[in-house]
């Protein structure tokens, strides 16, 4: 997707990705991963999530990134938090207490800010992208994390013939071909999520899984 996609998205509100409240995966399965507190972690495409208030919650420091200034804006305006601003290369930061946002291109950013990061956290993310954007996203993730970093992905698995992404169906062979090579996998839940989804049903789809993944890079 290009960049004016999502900004566009975000300028129409439409934004059903969106969750309004904290996810329960994430809550839910978290503290298996035994991060330490003061670790940094990684939130690729953050849009607003009340995720990153969460995990801040648990004294972690937490690094989102995000395409639309508008979503950045909105997230330290709903939160009520007035941050500092700067210009990190091509990134404008806005920081807070333990939350930064680089408002951004995911793809643009170094490994440098992320030198201390031993974290991940991904619900929004790898199924925001179409196919080859995956790849790239998967091999990017590879060139900023070392290895011994812990992380929870969540994934979407539904016909994608049914119904056109975002958010885009991402199988369960799809993750270990992406990231089977770096990272070791583990299924921590999966449930059929079809019964809650109106919006894919109206659409057709017939089959609806959620997937969340504990990954640790290798």
């Amino acid at each position: 997707m290009e960049p004016k996609f999502w900004r566009e998205r975000w300028a129409r509100n439409q934004i059903g990705f969106h969750l309004p409240q904290v996810n329960a995966y994430l809550q839910r399965h978290w503290p298996l991963l035994a991060v330490a507190e003061g670790s940094k972690v990684l939130v690729p495409l953050c849009g607003k999530s009340l995720d990153l208030m969460w995990l801040a919650s648990q004294g972690l420091r937490v690094l989102g990134v995000e395409l639309s200034e508008q979503a950045v804006e909105a997230f330290f305006s709903e939160q009520n938090l007035t941050p500092r601003i700067s210009e990190r290369g091509v990134f404008k930061v806005y920081q807070a207490g333990l939350i930064e946002i680089w408002c951004g291109d995911f793809f643009a950013l170094g490994a440098e800010p992320l030198a201390d990061c031993t974290a991940l956290y991904d619900r929004a993310a790898l199924i925001a992208l179409p196919p080859l954007m995956r790849v790239q996203y998967a091999e990017h993730l590879n060139t900023l994390l070392r290895p011994g970093c812990q992380g929870l992905l969540i994934t979407l698995d539904y016909e994608q013939m049914q119904k056109a992404g975002p958010p885009f169906a991402v199988t369960d062979e799809e993750v270990h071909k992406l990231l089977g090579e770096r990272w070791a996998l583990e299924v921590l839940q999966e449930q059929d999520i079809l019964g809650e989804s109106w919006k894919f049903v109206q659409d057709g789809v017939t089959r609806l899984e959620e997937r969340a993944y504990r990954l640790t890079r290798v």
